[in-house]
């Protein structure tokens, strides 16, 4: 079969969905990668690839230049012809999905978090939720990565419950993120793993690194993702070089191997606002790291607080502070069964051929349909 998947970046499909492609490609299907072409696109091409750019803006939200995509997608699709085409990230999984059925193929879409339309109450959010409403009319299959957000748009009526299904995420492959031999930093080492936007929990972090630095702790806090200014919740430049000139945190700037950074660390913390399945969580959990992070959907269905890791609350960076406190405070023989814990419910809930399994059923109902 020709299978077609289509995200938002090149990057998001080489890094989060590359095994499961070879696996598509193993079993014999012709893979058309659609996505606007990056760094990551000639990997995707030296994969076996078949690549088809397009113009789509991951971060903007213009309705017109939105509307137009459509016709973009439609015109690839036409020409390519796909069996089965997957949709990922909210355009792809909205303009996406009416393109295919405007052509009458087969779509199976992946929900991989919400954005902010659901968090915020306003026209963008109310024209957002009527067009996930026509979309998913069409999708034979629509996954969800929690079962929070899957509610959400079952009780909103945006999708029938017998469309949908539950994933853990991309998953995580087990085999490449491993745990290394228990040590413990002096001093202690917490590490943010995202990009430089506020509604992943950036000033929270902030503001309790320095409420504990006030009080004393020796510890080291680093951030690990790329700076996006231009994202209308990224944060500024000169915000950020404040925080890198006054010594609050230690910049790792970006990297294509998160892993040793990873390994390096005590803690990963992340205090999102709100996710599908944070990928970081997963990769800290699979490496045997404790976790810091909110008690919101999709990351306390990764973080189960006291077993391998802690839950704070949502916006609240002196509860942040507390459990930041806390786990420096704990003992080596806790540090390790955490990390345990957490490798334990990666290997049981998370691993990634939970997810290209189902997929693979998926792809083969759509297309009997």
């Amino acid at each position: 079969m020709k299978i077609a998947i289509v995200l938002n970046t090149s990057w998001n499909i080489y890094n989060f969905r590359m095994n499961f492609v070879k696996a598509l490609m193993a079993e014999g299907h012709e893979v058309h990668t659609i996505a606007p072409n990056d760094d990551y696109t000639p990997y995707l091409v030296s994969a076996g690839c078949h690549h088809h750019d397009v113009k789509m803006d991951s971060r903007g939200a213009n309705p017109l230049k939105d509307f137009l995509l459509i016709f973009e997608l439609r015109t690839i699709y036409k020409e390519v012809r796909p069996d089965v085409i997957l949709h990922y990230t909210i355009k792809p999984n909205v303009y996406g999905t009416l393109a295919a059925a405007s052509l009458r193929i087969p779509s199976v879409n992946n929900v991989c978090g919400l954005g902010t339309i659901f968090l915020k109450k306003n026209l963008v959010s109310q024209v957002a939720i009527s067009l996930y409403r026509l979309a998913f009319l069409f999708p034979k299959k629509v996954f969800f990565q929690n079962p929070d957000d899957l509610n959400l748009f079952v009780g909103k009526k945006l999708i029938k419950p017998t469309k949908t299904d539950l994933l853990p995420g991309s998953g995580i492959d087990l085999d490449r993120f491993l745990p290394v031999a228990f040590s413990r930093n002096k001093p202690f080492t917490f590490l943010l793993v995202s990009r430089l936007i506020t509604d992943k929990g950036i000033l929270e972090f902030i503001e309790a690194i320095k409420k504990l630095k006030a009080k004393g702790l020796q510890a080291k806090f680093q951030i690990l993702g790329a700076k996006d200014p231009v994202h209308a919740r990224g944060i500024k430049l000169e915000t950020i070089d404040e925080w890198i000139q006054s010594g609050t945190i230690e910049y790792l700037g970006t990297t294509q191997d998160v892993r040793p950074f990873i390994q390096q660390a005590d803690c990963i913390v992340l205090p999102s606002y709100r996710e599908g399945t944070p990928r970081t969580l997963l990769e800290a959990a699979s490496s045997a790291k404790p976790i810091i992070t909110t008690d919101v959907p999709g990351c306390h269905q990764v973080v189960k607080n006291g077993f391998n890791g802690l839950l704070c609350k949502l916006k609240d960076a002196d509860d942040l502070a507390l459990k930041m406190e806390t786990m420096a405070h704990f003992d080596d023989f806790t540090l390790q069964q955490m990390g345990k814990n957490g490798r334990l419910k990666a290997e049981t809930e998370f691993d990634e051929r939970i997810v290209i399994t189902k997929y693979f059923r998926a792809i083969q109902q759509a297309k009997a349909l």
